[in-house]
């Protein structure tokens, strides 16, 4: 278990499960060893784990390298199977190799080489994520598929928008400006055209390079809504860099996105974009370009 900071991962899922998550990841090792005995893989150490799952490296019984990722929420983990399942046909996710979603594991394939997206030349992204991009929205939703990006803002307004009265966040950022950004958020929902099944959190920390697979999308949150919403996170993420508005036009040229709408979309989600950046820190710069976006 190296380079993993245990007291963050514990901070990380009582912020997101309550009190009782270290009473489950005190058990997580001896469950861990269980599984590798049940579905015969070699358990490796433990790494990456995010807010709502704990992940270690292991290596498949015919030697395929593997994560086990592990998590106190069951239905979470059935969600994220589903949507890595339907996504499975564009070959830009990760492999099931096994799951047991009651027990709230699952055994993916690790992607090789694995570096994040951010950490890729920068004058090679958008034409991939152009590619990236064109094999996921190419999948066709399941008929029925009960998530829409609608059902996802309504929910992200609901809980980020209870933080806009923190007095460090509403110094900066004003009921007018959260209002803002719903009512620009209606009217892109209102006109939404060639509706997609999206990746749904396709931000530049959740696409892997898969080597000569190109590039890997994790955890999927799918959706139907907007193609240009699978590009936005990565536009923002321009901010106190190149610029939003012309990192926009290259990614909307290369993924062949109305630029208009995505840069639209961007001034939605970009008050979310200054929420983290005044709770994490972060370039001034990029601050102030959210705050120019939101306005």
């Amino acid at each position: 278990m190296t380079d993993v900071d245990l007291e963050d991962i514990s901070t990380r899922l009582a912020d997101r499960f309550g009190a009782e998550a270290e009473g489950w990841l005190a058990g997580v090792p001896a469950f861990a060893e269980r599984l590798a005995a049940r579905w015969d893989f070699a358990l490796g150490e433990l790494f990456d784990s995010g807010a709502s799952s704990v992940v270690f490296r292991c290596r498949w019984s015919d030697g395929t390298p593997a994560v086990l990722k592990l998590s106190p929420d069951g239905p979470l983990l059935t969600k994220q199977l589903e949507m890595l399942r339907v996504f499975a046909p564009s070959g830009r996710v990760p492999g099931v190799l096994a799951a047991d979603a009651d027990a709230g594991a699952m055994v993916l394939e690790e992607i090789r080489p694995g570096t994040e997206a951010e950490n890729l030349p920068p004058s090679t992204l958008p034409g991939r994520w152009g590619e990236l991009l064109a094999a996921l929205h190419a999948v066709t939703p399941p008929e029925g598929w009960p998530w829409t990006l609608r059902g996802r803002f309504e929910e992200s307004f609901d809980r980020i928008g209870r933080r806009v009265t923190e007095p460090a966040i509403a110094a900066r950022i004003g009921p007018a400006t959260w209002r803002r950004a719903i009512d620009r958020c209606e009217r892109l929902l209102d006109t939404q055209a060639g509706v997609v099944l999206l990746h749904g959190d396709l931000h530049l920390g959740n696409v892997l390079d898969g080597g000569p697979r190109g590039l890997i999308a994790i955890d999927p949150k799918a959706c139907v809504g907007d193609p240009c919403f699978d590009a936005v996170d990565y536009v923002v993420g321009g901010a106190g860099h190149e610029g939003v508005e012309a990192r926009c036009q290259v990614v909307a040229t290369a993924c062949g996105l109305d630029g208009d709408r995505l840069y639209a979309w961007s001034r939605v989600v970009a008050p979310m974009f200054a929420i983290s950046h005044l709770t994490y820190g972060g370039a001034e710069q990029a601050l102030d370009e959210y705050l120019a976006l939101a306005s």
